[in-house]
């Protein structure tokens, strides 16, 4: 076959699932029949994963192993290995085999059979906590309200993308990276692998609550202009509140009833501040389209070229 499979492992203290893991993905690999390299990004791991890495890479040519000088965070880990990619088809896989290395043969069938990028559903987290899945529930839901693009319901990074959908990546240079929205902002076909995912294999989990959180916002704010837009309906729902009352205390003045007078101010005070969240929802539509030009995004994307040489 001359196709080629780059899987992508990013790594970050791992130490006691690293030699397992590496035997377990190498194995899956070579079932599959493709030509292929694993390409490990050392995250600035502070236990013993880089001596594992150098022995693992010693013995086995098809491994490729780069290194940070410190820690920069999974989704620059995963951008740097496929910068380092060379396969005509990329997998991104976490090294703790919560994602089974099995369901990658799935993957790569669905690419064969046309598929630009294949991502892992969730059927059921097994080993989690009830806060965790309560929360990655409410936060997949909420994300997907907001965005203007689709991302998938219940799914990690855990995917293949083909060689193309990897150039279109490496063409987008933010810092603050959100990859699973940046694949549904590129508009790709893409397929779901349904899975179940595992428990652990050992050691603990490296995404603590803050990093947790800061993913989401990135996912929130790199792929949703609703946070910076909010302030316009809510003061065009108050500046029609405002409105209503001031035709109802019209309507009593002229009907001689009698109110309290400094129902007029509160009603003025509220239209006022209605006008204020109006123009601060103005301001917010021009950051936006100021942040999609610094972000420096390609315009459009060709999906297909015919006998264009």
């Amino acid at each position: 076959m001359d196709k080629m499979l780059s899987l992508i492992v990013p790594v970050y203290n791992e130490e006691e699932v690293l030699q397992v893991s590496f035997e377990k993905m190498d194995a899956e690999m070579k079932k599959i029949g493709y030509p292929y390299e694993i390409i490990y990004v050392n995250d600035g791991s502070r236990d013993s994963s880089m001596s594992i890495l150098r022995r693992i890479a010693k013995d086995n040519p098809q491994v490729k192993v780069r290194s940070f000088s410190r820690n920069f965070g999974h989704q620059l880990a995963v951008t740097c290995g496929m910068d380092a990619a060379k396969g005509d088809a990329l997998i991104i896989i976490d090294v703790d085999l919560q994602d089974p290395p099995e369901v990658i043969e799935d993957m790569v069938k669905a690419w064969e059979n046309g598929a630009d990028i294949a991502y892992g559903k969730r059927l059921k987290r097994k080993g989690e906590t009830i806060f965790k899945k309560f929360t990655a529930f409410c936060y997949y839901r909420l994300l997907k309200a907001m965005s203007a693009n689709a991302i998938p319901l219940d799914t990690g990074d855990f995917r293949l993308i083909d060689r193309k959908v990897a150039d279109v990546f490496l063409k987008m240079r933010e810092h603050n990276r959100f990859l699973r929205g940046m694949s549904g902002w590129m508009g790709f076909e893409a397929v779901p692998v349904e899975y179940v995912r595992n428990e652990r294999y050992a050691g603990k989990t490296k995404y603590t609550l803050k990093k947790m959180l800061k993913l989401a916002m990135d996912g929130i704010i790199g792929f949703s202009d609703r946070p910076l837009t909010l302030c316009t309906g809510f003061g065009a729902a108050t500046l029609a509140i405002a409105g209503l009352g001031l035709v109802a205390l019209i309507v009593l003045a002229c009907c001689a009833a009698h109110f309290p007078a400094w129902l007029w101010a509160i009603d003025g005070v509220v239209a006022l501040q209605a006008m204020t969240f109006l123009f601060l929802g103005i301001q917010g539509s021009y950051m936006n389209r100021m942040y999609d030009e610094l972000k420096a995004r390609p315009l459009y994307i060709v999906a297909e070229d015919l006998n264009l040489e």
